[in-house]
């Protein structure tokens, strides 16, 4: 619907420095990281989109499972921008999108309600803000439709909001997740981490 604020969970990166499948990696309380920090965006919007490399499963049914709607991105190896547009696109009608990463679960729900209120709000551009700096998700109003949905590469929305960085509305949030990125096993905190299956 044109007044929907779409929650966008970019998942269809290759992870190679993790060393194994990373979105299926569980932890402590036993899910794939995905799936958690699909949990953690789902309540904040009023659409769940998640873009994958291929429908792969098992994740693709768990993600669906949790009401998320599946997006194929087929040149995700292209970099983070092509699988940003493909969803945009895919949800061109929205009235905004909430974008957060699959390696990125200790988002807490507060911290993308945040940035989808500042979207409802009227704001062009919004993103948490934790100690002076900025987090994710990173939230655009629908007037980015255009250039969002013609990126490409590896950057994703970082050049928008870099170039409009007098638009952005910061969220403070006390949220350390929102700086959380995981990129190897060895970034997993202590508390997070389970076991591989």
């Amino acid at each position: 619907m044109a007044d929907d604020i779409v929650g966008i969970l970019l998942a269809a990166g290759a992870g190679r420095r993790f060393g194994s499948d990373k979105l299926m990696f569980p932890l402590a309380d036993g899910r794939p990281m995905a799936l958690v920090a699909a949990a953690n965006l789902r309540p904040a919007c009023d659409r769940l989109v998640v873009v994958l490399r291929a429908a792969r499963q098992p994740l693709a049914a768990l993600l669906e499972a949790e009401g998320a709607e599946l997006v194929i991105a087929p040149d995700a190896d292209g970099g983070m921008g092509h699988s940003l547009a493909a969803a945009v696109r895919a949800t061109r009608e929205a009235a905004g999108w909430v974008v957060a990463l699959a390696d990125m679960p200790f988002i807490r729900p507060a911290s993308h309600r945040a940035v989808a209120a500042a979207l409802r709000a009227g704001a062009s551009l919004a993103a948490t803000e934790f100690q002076g700096r900025r987090g994710h998700p990173v939230g655009f109003s629908r007037e980015w439709l255009a250039p969002l949905s013609a990126l490409a590469g590896d950057q994703g929305g970082r050049d928008i909001v870099r170039e409009h960085r007098q638009q952005l509305v910061s969220c403070a949030v006390d949220d350390a997740g929102v700086l959380m990125d995981i990129d190897r096993p060895d970034d997993l905190p202590s508390f997070a981490r389970g076991h591989p299956s």
